[in-house]
């Protein structure tokens, strides 16, 4: 058995760090004199005390160092969406909400994964401290899986995440020093874009708290907002600073973080997000022409809907603006697919990942090539760079567990009692970490909270699954990680 100290050490830090930023929404509850500020010591309290019987119980002179193997960090990320939400959890319980264990889970794993579904109504009666929380969880959720992707993910050698990130994290090497650096940068550029986004929201008309809130999951990509509705009655203008924002946070900030240190057209001349830019292009034009033609949309109207909606979906921010159900059968298909799709890697949007697809379509257009000329030596590219097979392989292997996942999470949620729409939607937007999905139960006018007990765990599951891209949980899962 390997030695599990070291990843209960840094968890139990990581705990304890949950129970201080606890006293946040505690600080807010006591000057908003709202009753609640005894939940907030409670869950705060007992959220510290584990984390400090755990640093305690798995201190040693002769601890191993994290990270020595790769069965550490498994377990480590594992243990971040796994363990930890039972304690981000506790302020759902124990406040307000009351919510039951399985659904102040699953509140917490979508704010984590920043999924942004929610099983909370009349959010407006809810108060301040639970919905800051709800923001905190999505924002430290985001920060967090961009850390992942840079310094966790790409080392595990699956899913294509070495491709890009390798070469990425090569460029950074050039103008920054080690790994703990290049966090503390990152973490920058993610405190200057939040900070920005926030000054925008105001700047527009939202009040402080809404402003705050708001900034925090728009750059978090999550989704979760103060009102049921969304952003329906939060005007014009909040619309196009979200559109700005979501776009923001999906683009890779490695490349922020270059253009801090000087490097100011690195961002447009990297090819992912050309890519991820023209596929936004090409579906605003698709809907902006439905919404007009076919809805009789206004000019305005259509292009605001279309890529306030568009982009959320794409992004898996999950915000709503409209009731896309009722624009007619295409734009549902269109949002089902491009929910797929998802940002940049690096950034907080979740889903497949552009590059993926970019990869995919560079191992296509060779083996047409290859057909056509047969006894050419041709390589996929992207630029370049040539994809290597273990890099295809990974991608490939990705896809399809993808969609078997996908598959099989909607028929074990249809088991459970859920139509067909419902059940096949729900798992695409808990594995894509979008939030919303189709139907009148969860779309864009509904949520989660109606669901059954236990489509909610196989949902948070499916959620868990997702954000960690398949192979840690199910190499976690299989009883050969825990043997010597």
């Amino acid at each position: 058995m390997f030695d599990v100290r070291p990843v209960g050490n840094v968890i139990g830090w990581m705990i304890l760090f949950l129970g201080v930023i606890m006293l946040l929404p505690l600080v807010l509850s006591i000057f908003a004199a709202d009753g609640e500020w005894v939940a907030w010591v409670i869950s705060s309290g007992l959220t510290s005390l584990v984390g400090t019987i755990l640093i305690l119980a798995t201190f040693s002179k002769q601890i191993t160092k994290f990270g020595t193997n790769n069965r550490q960090t498994f377990l480590f990320v594992f243990c971040i969406y796994v363990v930890i939400p039972f304690l981000g959890a506790l302020p759902f319980i124990f406040g307000t909400p009351n919510l039951s264990l399985i659904d102040a889970y699953f509140e917490t794993i979508s704010g984590l994964t920043t999924t942004g579904a929610t099983v909370l109504t009349n959010l407006e009666e809810m108060p301040k401290g639970i919905l800051l929380w709800r923001g905190l969880l999505q924002w430290i959720g985001g920060i967090l899986i961009i850390i992942i992707a840079m310094t966790i993910l790409p080392w595990f050698r699956v899913s294509g995440m070495q491709f890009i990130m390798d070469r990425s994290y090569q460029k950074m090497q050039t103008v920054l020093p080690d790994a703990t650096t290049n966090a503390k940068w990152v973490m920058v550029s993610y405190l200057i874009i939040t900070l920005l986004c926030f000054l925008s929201y105001s700047s527009v008309g939202l009040s402080i708290f809404d402003s705050v809130i708001h900034s925090m999951t728009t750059v978090a990509t999550g989704g979760y907002g103060n009102y049921d509705n969304s952003f329906t009655q939060l005007g014009v203008p909040a619309e196009y600073v979200a559109i700005i924002f979501m776009i923001a946070a999906s683009l890779p900030f490695i490349l922020y973080v270059e253009s801090i240190r000087g490097s100011r057209t690195t961002m447009f001349k990297d090819s992912q997000v050309r890519f991820f830019l023209s596929i936004i292009a090409v579906i605003a034009l698709v809907l902006i022409a439905w919404l007009m033609l076919v809805n009789g949309f206004d000019t305005e109207a259509a292009i605001r809907k279309a890529l306030f909606n568009g982009v959320s979906i794409l992004t898996g921010t999950g915000y709503v603006s409209a009731d896309y159900n009722g624009w007619g059968a295409f734009p549902v298909v269109v949002f089902f697919f491009i929910g797929l799709i998802g940002g940049c890697v690096g950034s907080t949007s979740c889903s497949i990942k552009v590059f993926r697809y970019q990869l995919l379509l560079a191992a296509i257009i060779a083996q047409i090539k290859k057909i056509i000329t047969p006894n050419a030596i041709i390589n996929a590219k992207i630029g370049t760079r040539t994809i290597s097979k273990e890099v295809l392989t990974s991608v490939i292997l990705f896809f399809f567990m993808f969609m078997v996942t996908l598959v099989i999470m909607a028929l074990l949620l249809s088991l459970t009692g859920l139509d067909f729409i419902t059940a096949v939607s729900g798992s695409g937007a808990a594995l894509a970490n979008i939030g919303p999905g189709l139907g009148e139960i969860i779309g864009p006018n509904g949520n989660y909270q109606s669901l059954n007990q236990m489509a909610k765990v196989i949902l948070s599951a499916t959620m868990i699954i997702g954000r960690l891209e398949f192979l840690v949980v199910y190499v976690i899962l299989s009883l050969k990680f825990w043997q010597s």
